[in-house]
């Protein structure tokens, strides 16, 4: 590939995915060229000044980088060749460190360690070859640092103009900061796209009233002074790079500084935390950051914002910005904290002026239905690992909506929503919730589903548990979402499933605190904490995992299930292949089984195992021990029962069934609503197989057959 001229650079800077099209525009205000967004970041071409420049300005940006080359990456030998040919001794400075780093895979690249190995030895040869010697390789904090993309057969080789993530921007100190804080670039990005650069021009207000460390607050207040975010790094990734323009560089700095000296902002913002040491973190960090002046930083709650604001400004502006990184996860949500801080929240906006905006970062759709308000636009993103969304909101007064539900019992409530549509949700709910009590109580369940996607607009479950031994006489929920149908737009289906969530628990009149949600959000959750409940089933006691998504201990679709083990173990051995919170080991206990045998290899699920057990007031033998190995030296049984999850693959199964007595049955069960079961190579082994999904699913799960399957195996 030929050399591009200095003057032009093909260039690509990389940012959180769903700020694309915000970093685009910010390129484009810095005078780039060729602007184009890709998934991941942005293409550009510029001078050594530009790519400066986007260093030094860029607020949304992680990484920029240079484009060096693209290789045949086909095989190790390929892209080792390509990259001994490059002319490295042109780029890399001489006495500077390296380090290469590589993501992407394909057929023969599969592991991208190796594949920045290939392309640090040729780097290596080729520059012991022109210079006789070989550069050092510093992988914490290189000179000269070079990122390797993988896509298909062909291999691109960037040179990382900026070293560490431009989200270092300095004024963090480490190790000191409050728990999880939003990323700069993110943070920049959000107020960016919510046209704080333009806002702040104007005169207009700003605040975060659950500031934390203070990031969003810092990052406006440089917006509004000009000043460039990378002032105060000292670290670049440029400075090892052999075409470096120290007097470019030196240039574009003074003239950051001199425009930094000479903005004149009229504004003060306002950032507010509940948590005292929060704002003693967020002043250092604008302290660092030299906008310190620019912030009036307070100890205050949420609500509090409207007497803030007045008495920061002489004048209240007009216009202005909120924005706000609320607190999330599912323990803030079981509590009812979460929506005490939503109620903060629409209490001190209550009190800002109508044509002021707000912006906010949260995976929880449901504060829309917490504010009451819709939100006009949705970015989603990522912060970290975690998905989430940017969601922007008029303050202008609106009129909530509130839903009157009658519970259970008859008594008339109202719920705060934001649709009007939830009704019909409700009215499902109550019809379905009545009429599967009726039926428990005639068929002697105590715990039973109640609503399972029944309206495809409300993709849901819903589980309802009573509780029994220490939590005799409550009653407990399960909510788990489902993926909606294509068709339904992936926010509005978060936001109805908010307005289920807010529903549910008025409906069949269950405390907050007693509802287990699983959704999108509170699989991203942090600081989860599970609901353990003690609950009942056919006159037994379980201890269960209501929180958990899978492994609850006590699935409710495959009650029939635990009642076919226990008719069929009347003097049987029993073994069951994983602990499954000992429910059917207790099943076959209390169906007449002359043993009961358990054999996990998690300390914590036998533990978990024996409690149940022990707790029902029977006896078994527990084994803590690899699956494959134990059944390889295993007695015989005469009913064993095992899923998916632990008999994972066909040799298991047959191992399992291997062990059967003359007139002995395998009942196998999988979740895996797609699963199959190989009928002829189990016939061909000698043993008949038998599906009984059909009869082990009950009414309460009936409409959805494949929730999931049951076979029955014994030998032929």
């Amino acid at each position: 590939m030929p050399q591009p001229a200095d003057n032009d650079l093909e260039l690509f800077a990389r940012c959180a995915a769903g700020f694309e099209a915000v970093l685009a525009r910010e390129l484009r205000d810095l005078s780039m060229h060729r602007v184009r967004s890709l998934k991941g970041g942005v293409a550009f071409f510029g001078r050594v000044g530009d790519a400066y420049r986007a260093c030094l300005w860029s607020r949304v940006a992680t990484r920029i980088q240079l484009v060096l080359t693209r290789l045949d990456a086909r095989d190790a030998e390929a892209l080792y060749a390509g990259s001994v040919r490059f002319a490295w001794e042109k780029h890399v400075a001489a006495g500077a460190t390296i380090s290469v780093r590589a993501h992407g895979v394909n057929d023969q690249l599969r592991n991208t360690q190796f594949t920045a190995l290939k392309v640090k030895d040729a780097l290596c040869d080729r520059l012991r070859e022109k210079r006789g010697q070989r550069p050092d390789v510093d992988a914490h904090d290189p000179g000269f640092s070079i990122d390797v993309s993988v896509h298909r057969n062909h291999a691109t080789l960037y040179l990382n103009l900026s070293g560490p993530s431009l989200h270092r921007r300095g004024y963090r100190e480490e190790a000191v900061q409050t728990e999880a804080p939003l990323k700069e670039t993110l943070a920049a990005g959000m107020l960016l796209a919510a046209d704080w650069h333009r806002l702040a021009r104007a005169g207009a207000g700003f605040a975060d009233p659950m500031c934390g460390s203070g990031t969003l607050a810092i990052e406006a207040a440089l917006i509004a002074a000009d000043r460039a975010p990378g002032l105060t790094r000292t670290r670049w990734g440029f400075t090892g790079w052999a075409r470096h323009e120290a007097s470019a560089w030196h240039d574009l700095i003074e003239e950051a500084r001199k425009r930094a000296d000479a903005a004149h902002v009229s504004i003060l913002l306002v950032a507010g935390d509940l948590d005292e040491r929060a704002i003693a973190i967020a002043r250092a960090n604008a302290e660092r950051a030299g906008v310190a002046d620019l912030i009036d930083f307070g100890v205050a709650h949420a609500e509090d914002l409207g007497r803030r604001l007045e008495a920061a400004y002489s004048r209240l502006p007009e216009r202005g910005l909120i924005a706000v990184n609320p607190p999330y996860g599912h323990r803030m949500q079981s509590e009812g904290g979460l929506l005490q801080t939503y109620a903060a929240l629409e209490r001190g906006i209550a009190a800002v002026p109508e044509r002021w905006r707000m912006v906010a970062i949260t995976p929880d759709a449901g504060i829309d239905t917490a504010l009451g308000r819709r939100a006009e636009r949705v970015v989603p993103c990522f912060n970290g690992p975690i998905r989430t969304a940017v969601r922007f909101y008029g303050l202008a007064p609106v009129q909530r909506t509130q839903l009157e539900v009658i519970s259970l019992s008859g008594t008339r409530l109202s719920v705060a929503v934001a649709e009007k549509n939830s009704e019909q949700f409700a009215a499902r709910l109550r019809k379905v919730a009545r009429e599967r009590a009726k039926w428990a109580r005639r068929a002697g369940v105590a715990s039973y589903r109640v609503y399972d996607s029944d309206l495809p607009d409300y993709a849901l479950s819903v589980d309802v548990y009573a509780g029994a031994g220490p939590d005799e006489g409550a009653r407990f929920v399960r909510v788990a979402e489902h993926p909606a149908p294509a068709s339904i737009d992936a926010d509005r289906a978060d936001v109805r499933f908010a307005d289920a969530c807010a529903l549910i628990p008025a409906i069949l009149e269950v405390e907050q605190a007693r509802c287990a949600v699983l959704g999108r959000a509170s699989e991203r959750s942090v600081a989860a904490e599970p609901l353990i409940a003690h609950v009942a089933e056919q006159g037994f006691t379980f201890e269960a995992n209501l929180s958990a998504r899978q492994d609850t201990g006590l699935p409710l679709d495959h009650r029939a299930t635990r009642d076919l083990l226990g008719s069929l173990a009347q003097g049987a051995r029993f073994l069951s292949v994983g602990s499954y919170a000992g429910v059917p080991a207790v099943y076959a206990a209390a169906g007449g089984a002359a043993s009961v045998t358990v054999v996990d290899p998690a300390a914590a699920h036998v533990a978990w195992a024996r409690r149940n057990v022990a707790h029902n007031g029977y006896a078994a033998t527990f084994q803590q021990a690899e699956i494959a190995a134990w059944l390889s030296r295993a007695p015989r049984f005469d009913l064993i029962y095992g899923d998916a999850a632990a008999l994972s693959t066909f040799d298991l199964i047959k191992q399992a069934a291997e062990l059967l007595s003359s007139q002995g049955m395998l009942v196998l069960t999988s979740s895996a609503r797609n699963a199959s079961l190989d009928a002829e190579a189990l016939a061909a082994a000698g043993y008949a197989c038998e599906d009984a999904t059909a009869r082990t699913i009950g009414h309460d799960c009936a409409r959805t057959p494949k929730i999931h399957r049951c076979w029955l195996i014994a030998r032929g």
